[in-house]
């Protein structure tokens, strides 16, 4: 199934419905759909062929979504490129993927000019937004090109997206997902989450990550997808309250951010029936605390490039007991593996553990993607035995829910026993004060590692390091509380909002 193909099927439900709103102005389906066959067309006439990667540097834009389905309606192959990374790592990401043609946004002219030069099989660069020296504005490009596009069939089951995502080495690597890891991902949000009738989505996260595969379950309803071309929380709560938006994603942090904004509690959040969040682990009190102001419609799903967005959903229903209270054991799970997805543990030898038991989270169905591109070894590295292996450390309950307790390269081993950063984190998080935080090992003489903690604190609070100290070993034991701890008035983040704890174990060293 193209990705067009979620649009046309929109496209059928109406072509007079709303499809894409920004900044006040809604375009319908059919509008929508016209573009795209016209960009097929260009592209084709322009030379690009069956296979071809075709990139999008661009913040949050209607026309930037729309090339997406224009690049696969000409059979082409979506990379998108987040407009955030160094300039450096998307030249990386241009040169591997072999892009013959990069679609990009004005306010991005001086990234490409440090770039262009160095990428000799980058043909076509098209300025979506205005006109920018050496390069073409993307209305005379398709007034140039205009052409009706060659709609043959493509072989089902090829690529259709190469997203970057970064390697231990540093240097990032290619993901290939197939038409049929979309489809997979696509179907699982149906089946796992509650829609109804032309649900309405509203898209701050970045339509370059999880908040881009999520409008494809949208469109295939006939839904329509406010786009929030600036991030700014209260109007995203304004947003939700105008447009009586359905659905929509947001990481960890902004939750947070909307928990603390002035505005949550007297903003009409009615109409919501699912706001995902995941991409990093979420606080369980805050959770709790969302669910109690927001309302029951918090919704989890725990995926990577890998194998996007899907592989254990925790469904708003999942959050409560059957009396109607909070399940607050479960405010830590990352949910049950989904249908069409098989979940397991693996020890480092490379056999599966008992449930309870610690271990690699391992994933084997449709959703995994096809390898890592024109990389045979890490491509072998990451299926060995068989299955995907995720790079996270976790265990399978008794009622087969799981729980995320760490990346494996972030466990600490400290005086033989191991301490998994992400529970040490948890209970940091568990203080009032603490708005966020990072835990990291450090080399010691004594531990071998010391468990060592960088904190951000909530606005207006204060607290010192052996308060925190103490509070943790109230909640985890000694051996798990941070030896060292300290108090930074923001944490380092990387373009997606994660904290970058590379920098903050640099900074500490020091």
């Amino acid at each position: 199934m193209l990705l067009a193909e979620y649009l046309d099927k929109g496209v059928s439900l109406g072509r007079d419905a709303p499809c894409l709103t920004a900044d006040g102005i809604t375009r319908s389906y059919g509008e929508v759909y016209d573009q795209t066959v016209a960009i097929a067309g260009a592209l084709q006439h322009t030379g690009i062929e069956t296979g071809d990667r075709v990139a999008v540097l661009s913040a949050n834009d209607p026309l930037a979504l729309t090339c997406v389905f224009g690049i696969s309606r000409a059979g082409a192959v979506w990379c998108p490129v987040n407009p955030r990374n160094e300039a450096d790592e998307n030249r990386q990401l241009f040169d591997l993927f072999g892009c013959r043609f990069l679609f990009f946004q004005s306010k991005f002219a001086d990234l490409v000019a440090r770039i262009r030069d160095q990428l000799p099989r980058l043909q076509w660069l098209v300025c979506l937004d205005g006109e920018v020296d050496g390069t073409v504005s993307f209305q005379r490009w398709l007034s140039d090109h205009r052409a009706e596009p060659e709609l043959g069939r493509y072989p089902e089951g090829r690529v259709c997206m190469l997203a970057g995502t970064g390697g231990t080495t540093g240097k990032p690597k290619g993901v290939r997902l197939t038409e049929d890891n979309m489809m997979t991902s696509t179907a699982l949000a149906l089946m796992s989450y509650p829609f109804g009738e032309r649900p309405r989505y509203l898209a701050l996260a970045p339509l370059t990550h999880s908040a881009g595969v999520l409008t494809f379950p949208i469109l295939s309803l006939g839904g329509e997808i406010v786009i929030m071309t600036a991030p700014d929380i209260g109007q995203f709560l304004a947003l939700i309250e105008r447009h009586r938006i359905t659905h929509a994603f947001l990481p960890p942090t902004v939750i947070y951010g909307l928990l603390d904004h002035p505005a949550l509690d007297t903003t009409d959040l009615s109409s919501l029936r699912c706001l995902w969040y995941g991409a990093a682990p979420i606080s369980p009190a805050r959770l709790a605390e969302a669910l109690t102001r927001i309302g029951p419609v918090l919704g989890q799903l725990f995926g990577q490039t890998e194998a996007p967005n899907m592989i254990t959903t925790l469904a708003p229903a999942d959050h409560f007991r059957p009396d109607g209270s909070i399940a607050t054991e479960r405010l830590s799970s990352a949910g049950r593996p989904t249908p069409l997805t098989t979940v397991a543990i693996m020890d480092d030898h490379g056999a599966l553990l008992e449930r309870g038991q610690r271990g690699e989270i391992v994933v084997r169905g449709p959703l995994v993607m096809a390898g890592y591109h024109e990389n045979p070894q890490a491509t072998a590295e990451v299926s060995a035995h068989g299955w995907h292996h995720t790079g996270d450390i976790g265990y399978l309950d008794d009622d087969n829910f799981l729980y995320v307790v760490d990346r494996a390269k972030d466990m600490i081993i400290t005086g033989g026993f191991n301490v998994y950063s992400a529970e040490v984190e948890q209970a940091l998080l568990d203080h009032p004060a603490v708005k966020e935080s990072a835990v990291i090992g450090l080399p010691d003489e004594i531990w071998g590692e010391r468990v060592t903690a960088a904190v951000q604190l909530r606005p207006d609070q204060a607290v010192t390091t052996d308060e925190l100290i103490r509070f943790v070993k109230s909640r985890i034991g000694s051996v798990k509380a941070p030896k060292q701890i300290e108090i930074w008035t923001d944490l380092p983040r990387s373009k997606v909002g994660k904290v970058l704890k590379n920098e903050v174990r640099s900074a500490m060293q020091k």
